[in-house]
């Protein structure tokens, strides 16, 4: 129960965050400035979080996994976010269950059963409504999706390693490792400091990013991959509402995406209840 309310705590976040970047992105500057600004303040949060238990003698591994997630795939992320749109980007990005599972499967010898398949078939469903959509804002880029289906296989990825590795590190020194990554990828990718304007607005997003990775390494060392990430994609419903609730003028939030939305979380509870 514990790893399911800390996914779920995860996904809130993240979704906040996704919305957070959005806003922030508003204001001017380009995605990779963008990006840094973010995981800065998010590498801030989980430096501190790694005071209370650390283990730095195993994060090397997390070292690695950190350029995978948070480095390339924050970096889709914003392009994505840049592109499509929050809310959008949220429901592409919800994806990711179906990959982490794949990848579970084959190599983390995790059992395969029907219920997998139909969540993994409404996970798609989602997917190619979001896709096929017609009436989203002109100013709404379809590549981003590409970005955003990117930013999903390595988020993926991530997890798994994540759940592979658990027992060579703390949680909160895990995350810490990956941000540490990230950032520097980050900072290889903009290369230029972030303007002061930059890290304010950016700062709430990064945040509640760093609150969220804190959330979702804890999670993955108490659940499975396939428990743990079908609940992080309910970020995409949290992404899609807060984007309706805040931001609505510009994402255009239709049926069309709500519907895409519930499919992929519903996919990935199903998912997720296979155990």
């Amino acid at each position: 129960m514990t790893a399911v309310l800390l996914a779920l705590a995860s996904a809130a976040l993240f979704g906040g965050m996704t919305v957070g970047v959005r806003l922030g992105l508003r204001g001017g500057g380009d995605a990779a400035g963008a990006a840094l600004a973010t995981v800065i303040p998010a590498l801030l949060v989980t430096l501190a979080a790694s005071l209370v238990r650390h283990d730095v003698h195993h994060a090397w591994p997390f070292l690695l996994a950190g350029l995978l997630a948070p480095g390339g795939s924050q970096i889709l992320f914003t392009l994505a976010i840049r592109e499509i749109g929050a809310s959008r980007t949220s429901v592409a990005v919800g994806a990711a269950p179906l990959v982490a599972v794949a990848i579970a499967l084959v190599f983390l010898n995790e059992p395969l059963r029907v219920t997998l398949v139909v969540g993994a078939l409404a996970v798609v469903a989602g997917g190619v409504l979001l896709a096929a959509e017609r009436d989203r804002p002109g100013h709404l880029r379809a590549r981003g999706l590409l970005y955003a289906g990117g930013a999903a296989i390595l988020f993926a990825t991530r997890d798994n390693l994540a759940r592979a590795l658990h027992g060579h590190a703390s949680p909160e020194t895990a995350a810490a490792a990956t941000l540490v990554a990230g950032t520097f990828l980050a900072a290889a990718w903009t290369r230029r400091v972030p303007k002061r304007r930059e890290l304010v607005r950016l700062a709430p997003a990064g945040v509640l990013f760093g609150l969220s990775y804190v959330c979702l390494f804890e999670a993955y060392w108490r659940g499975r991959v396939s428990v743990v990430s079908p609940l992080i994609a309910t970020e995409s419903l949290w992404g899609v509402g807060l984007s309706a609730l805040l931001i609505r003028q510009t994402e255009g939030v239709g049926r069309r995406l709500a519907v895409g939305a519930v499919l992929v979380v519903a996919g990935g509870a199903v998912i997720g209840a296979t155990r």
